[in-house]
């Protein structure tokens, strides 16, 4: 077993602090505590919270990213596309506090639309991206721009997904998951070629 870097350690409970009690839990003396080290330890590894806050916004992107692309196995586009929406909506109700800060905070270095996601610099929408490309080179989808069709997908699920974590379903989360697909699912029929 490889032993942890200080790093990685630090990444790791900053990450528990996170996801079980949102950003403000996750203090440089929090952080040290739970790692065994002193605080002014943690800032040779990360110059400050915000920094160690990006890093842990990053990386969830990233993970999220990972688990989409493993979803783009299939020949299959329009299933496809319908298998990218589960690791969002899991994502969003197993991790309401990442979700949070990763889709629905204000933040000074999200990404903006359109310029940074034209740009390719967002791992999960280039997902999608590419996908909808496909589809539209396989005439399985409409002409259209794709980047403003995922753009659109999105829209519908974190709508969706937010309506439902305020409160505005009565639906338990299974009904809840029926209906998110069957919504994707009539945004899909209407992009179909």
């Amino acid at each position: 077993m490889t032993r942890l870097t200080t790093a990685e350690k630090i990444l790791r409970a900053a990450h528990r602090l996170f996801d079980s009690d949102g950003a403000e839990a996750v203090t440089m003396r929090r952080v040290a505590d739970a790692v065994g080290i002193t605080p002014m330890a943690i800032y040779r590894h990360f110059p400050n919270r915000d920094a160690l806050l990006k890093r842990l916004s990053d990386d969830s992107f990233n993970a999220v990213a990972h688990e989409w692309k493993a979803r783009t196995r299939s020949p299959d586009l329009l299933k496809r596309l319908m298998a990218l929406a589960d690791p969002y909506l899991d994502y969003a109700l197993t991790h309401p506090h990442l979700f949070d800060h990763a889709f629905s905070v204000r933040r000074d270095d999200a990404r903006r639309y359109p310029e940074d996601f034209r740009a390719g610099l967002s791992p999960t929408f280039n997902v999608v991206v590419d996908a909808i490309i496909e589809g539209m080179a396989k005439g399985v989808l409409k002409q259209d721009d794709p980047h403003d069709v995922a753009m659109a997908i999105w829209a519908q699920q974190h709508g969706l997904v937010a309506l439902y974590r305020a409160g505005r379903f009565t639906y338990d989360e299974a009904q809840f998951r029926a209906f998110y697909k069957q919504s994707l699912g009539r945004l899909i029929d209407g992009i179909k070629a």
